[in-house]
């Protein structure tokens, strides 16, 4: 599965960002899907994910309440939408493919990472 991160750029705090991840060669929609970010020494942190369904998310606590995860099953695209972005937030973020149709944290396939900067 080659899957294609887009959307990320350099905002203020207090702005929002809509990140993009679409599938191509290969269809996920068995599979959860998740959000993923790194910064700079540090290894790469669970953001967020959504089942097969999409009708069940999860969020890490420093995103619950700013940052939601949809997916669109006939595009074959998860997203991330993020507000109330804090300069915290920034990283690289990177979109994932369940090996299960529920998050399981088992990685299946990763997409190449898209920057968010965020300035205070």
């Amino acid at each position: 599965v080659q899957l294609q991160a887009s959307g990320g750029g350099l905002v203020q705090a207090g702005d929002s960002l809509r990140l993009s991840c679409a599938a191509s060669r290969r269809t996920f929609t068995n599979n959860a899907l998740a959000w993923f970010r790194q910064t700079p020494g540090k290894e790469r942190e669970f953001v967020a994910a959504v089942d097969w369904s999409g009708g069940t998310t999860s969020y890490t606590d420093a995103v619950k309440g700013r940052f939601t995860i949809s997916r669109n099953k006939g595009a074959n695209t998860v997203y991330l939408q993020m507000n109330s972005l804090q300069p915290e937030d920034t990283a690289v973020y990177f979109c994932a493919v369940d090996r299960r149709a529920v998050y399981s944290g088992s990685i299946q396939s990763w997409g190449q990472g898209t920057l968010v900067t965020v300035s205070s």
